[in-house]
Formats: C-alpha cells, structure tokens, sequence
C-alpha cells in the first residue's frame, strides 16, 4: 500500500465557507481523491494533516501551532513509509497579522521541502516525492473571519507563478489548483462542496498517472 500525506490548512480541512463546520472525508479532496485512486485499482491510503490557520513558516500571535515547518519533520516519520507528500499551503501567510511578499511565502515553502526531504525516517525508507499545489486565487474576503485577510487578494496576487518556480528549481511536482478551481463566493476564501470534488479528481489523475505509475 502507498501512503499519501497531505499537508495543507483549512481550504483542505473541508470548513464550509462561512461557517465553522466541516465537510465529511469523502467530501473533502483527499477523500474524492483517495476513493478515486481505489476505484482505479491503486492501493493507497490518503493522510490529512490540515490546521485551520497553518503558515508555511510564521507562528500566528493568537492560536499556537500554526507554523507549517514546526513538528512537519516529525509528521513525516510518524506516516513514513510515504510515496508522496502534498503540500497545500500559502494563503495564511497572507492574514493581517503579517507583511509578508510572495516571494517570502516562496522562501517558506522551501524550507518545508528542505525538512520533508531531510526528516530522519527509518534505515532503508524512501524519501517521498512531493507535489506542490498552489492554492486558489483568493477573492474579496467576507463573512466572520474576513478581517484575518483583509486585502489578502491584493497582497497574494503572483503566488502562484512564485511557486512553480520553486517547484521547477526544487524539482517537485506542481500543480496550480486555479487552474481547475475558485475560491467560494461566499466567503472568498475556501472550496464549497463541488470545487473539493472537481480538485480531487483532478488531483487523483495526476498522481495516478506520475507517482503511482512508476
């Protein structure tokens, strides 16, 4: 069996836009995504570890534990033997508490490659590839928590050409999830129901037909 492990935050999480309740697993993309792999004959589990809030490398002065490279070394060694790590990360790097360019969201996003590639696995277990997906585009937030990313879509605009040049440098997979999905027009921030469903298609595809063919 291949293990999957996917890295991200709330946009992963399933929050329903809006609200704080939570789309089921086989709602959210990992789940469309892993059904999807059985239904193609692939022996696969899909791990979520998604935190509502999570960086790539900044603490949020509020709710501890969001820094995405904190504890991801040992993430990597609890789930290990891993075929692949999906990194879905970027946008709350962009909340009000912090001033940060896209190109300092891209320096964050190395460092977490750099620690899934040097984590201290078991004698003899690979190293996992890793894909990375660019996050939707944000729209105007709205709704509770719009004042966390007031002006965010400004601010994010780029981040996606960013990270396909890391991916390309680093030489990750990647791909761009605005290229099949948009954020909800509800809160502008998160995937409703039936964008989880169109990414996770997506997704199985794409890792059917690179990682798991080989």
């Amino acid at each position: 069996m291949d293990n999957i492990l996917v890295y991200s935050d709330s946009l992963t999480w399933g929050i329903i836009p809006n609200t704080r309740k939570r789309l089921s697993f086989d709602e959210r993309w990992p789940g469309v995504m892993e059904n999807l792999l059985l239904e193609k004959g692939k022996s696969v589990r899909v791990i979520e570890n998604c935190l509502n809030g999570r960086r790539t490398v900044w603490n949020d002065p509020f709710r501890p534990g969001r820094d995405g490279s904190q504890g991801l070394a040992q993430v990597i060694e609890m789930h290990s033997p891993l075929k692949l790590v999906i990194l879905m990360l970027g946008i709350n790097d962009f909340q009000c508490t912090h001033n940060i360019s896209v190109a300092l969201s891209g320096q964050g996003l190395v460092k977490l490659i750099n620690i899934i590639r040097q984590a201290q696995v078991e004698p003899g277990m690979p190293i996992p590839e890793i894909m990375v997906v660019a996050p939707p585009h944000l729209k105007k937030a709205r709704g509770v928590i719009a004042y966390k990313l007031e002006g965010a879509e400004l601010r994010s605009q780029g981040l996606s050409a960013e990270y396909a040049i890391i991916a390309q440098a680093y030489q990750t997979l990647y791909f761009d999830a605005a290229s099949v999905v948009e954020t909800s027009a509800i809160d502008g921030i998160h995937l409703d129901k039936g964008q989880h469903a169109i990414l996770g298609k997506v997704l199985a595809n794409r890792v059917s037909a690179t990682v798991l063919a080989k």
